[in-house]
């Protein structure tokens, strides 16, 4: 395993290296995205609006998991690049035991408040049958959910993301697969849709344990003892990418009030497509930075910095030249796009124009949402955080705030490509102060 991630960069093997990640990635947005097509055509829109109102419940368990994921891997990996191998089985182990433990405070928390949590997220008497039944359903998966997503990083660490791939492919499948079965021979409703999600969840949490307790790999589990500060690092460094899951819900919101103001209920759908469309674009390069983590942390404990340079000068001259790739493809492609998630003929004249615009936010997100994975992987929670946190929060508030009075819809339509490029004005100051100027912060 450790001769994987410290095989001779070039730009087909770092590549290669990351490719199961990025699939990966994809594949996991576009079955969430498979997930909503079937709620929406087969149980209706209030069965939508169910699932959206209650999911930020689900956001937090991904959050965590994802923190926890990315946090712990950075110090797994660099463990690993210092040739500690026990420690970073302990932290492994203990990373995975502390996502089972909050994963069963979040379980028992949800089923013994359904109502009262369903009720401060929104829901309607109309609505409130169905929230209970997706939260109190889904939730029941708590931990399966969170095992899933930590183990898509450290299988990564532990040299063998074809096998992450292989797991999240089939859980995806077998995930589509029941929506159908569930929701429309067996009649279950949206209770049927939950169920699938969680069996299909199942799938890599209980291989990815599987994997670990049999392995005779460098990385399995072991006896361990908590230690509060690997706990407390992790969670600081993986911070970013929990702070991009929870801003999810509250953008969606915001997003939702401005465009019913603006074009009403089609104006509400439309955005829908084009943060749907954000995700799965987004996805790649979330992809890209997960799965190229491993090997940038491994170098870094191993203080090897021509090998660290190397990585970076590939990484983000791909980062580059693929963000302009897919912004052209975006554009030319958008009535395509538009057209898989609607065939309402108001909402696909709005969201078909405002996906052109949308999608110049690619141009940057990409080196943002890299930028921020580069930092976590050095254990820099701390510029990771700030990148994350001002392009999936401060920024977009401001500018859903400021550009739909002036703009109107227009406005709406770039208030994340603005967001995103005011962040790559801090994301560029960033590679200005710890890669390209010499000094003590300088990691190349």
């Amino acid at each position: 395993m450790s001769h994987s991630i410290n095989q001779n960069i070039t730009p087909a093997g770092l590549l290669k290296f990351a490719a199961p990640s990025i699939i990966m990635m994809v594949f996991m947005s576009l079955y969430t995205i498979v997930d909503g097509i079937f709620i929406s055509r087969f149980l209706g829109s209030n069965a939508l609006s169910s699932l959206n109102i209650v999911y930020p419940v689900i956001n937090v368990e991904i959050a965590i998991s994802t923190m926890l994921g990315t946090g712990g891997n950075a110090i797994i990996s660099k463990y690993l690049g210092e040739e500690k191998n026990e420690r970073a089985r302990e932290a492994l182990t203990q990373f995975v035991v502390l996502a089972l433990l909050l994963s069963l405070v979040l379980l028992l928390f949800s089923e013994l408040f359904l109502t009262p949590i369903s009720r401060f997220l929104g829901a309607s008497d109309v609505l409130l049958a169905d929230c209970r039944l997706y939260l109190g359903t889904s939730m029941l998966f708590a931990p399966a959910c969170m095992l899933q997503a930590v183990f898509q990083s450290f299988l990564v660490t532990a040299g063998r993301p074809g096998l992450g791939l292989l797991l999240m492919t089939g859980a995806g499948i077998f995930n589509m697969i029941l929506d159908y079965v569930l929701i429309v021979p067996c009649q279950m409703g949206i209770a049927g849709a939950a169920l699938a999600t969680g069996i299909g969840q199942c799938v890599p949490a209980v291989c990815g344990l599987c994997f670990f307790l049999f392995t005779r790999r460098e990385l399995r589990f072991c006896r361990f003892t908590f230690s509060v500060k690997e706990m407390l690092d992790a969670c600081y460094n993986g911070s970013s990418e929990m702070v991009s899951q929870l801003s999810n819900a509250v953008i969606t919101f915001l997003f939702n009030i401005v465009m019913m103001s603006l074009a009403g209920e089609h104006g509400v759908a439309a955005i829908t497509i084009l943060l749907y469309g954000q995700f799965l674009f987004n996805a790649f390069y979330l992809g890209f930075s997960i799965g190229i983590s491993p090997v940038i942390g491994f170098q870094y404990g191993a203080g090897n910095r021509v090998k660290l340079r190397k990585i970076y000068r590939i990484s983000f001259l791909f980062v580059a030249v693929s963000s302009f790739v897919i912004v052209v493809s975006a554009v030319f492609f958008s009535p395509a796009i538009v057209t898989i998630f609607t065939k309402d003929q108001g909402t696909w004249e709005l969201a078909s124009v405002g996906f052109r615009l949308f999608s110049i936010n690619f141009l940057f997100s990409g080196m943002n949402i890299t930028s921020s994975g580069f930092f976590t992987a050095l254990s820099n929670g701390k510029v990771s955080a700030l990148i994350s946190f001002c392009r999936t929060l401060v920024f977009i508030v401001i500018s859903l705030l400021i550009l739909p009075r002036i703009f109107g819809i227009n406005g709406a339509w770039i208030a994340i490509p603005v967001a995103e490029f005011l962040t790559l004005l801090i994301t560029g100051w960033m590679h200005r102060v710890y890669f390209l100027m010499p000094g003590e912060r300088n990691y190349l």
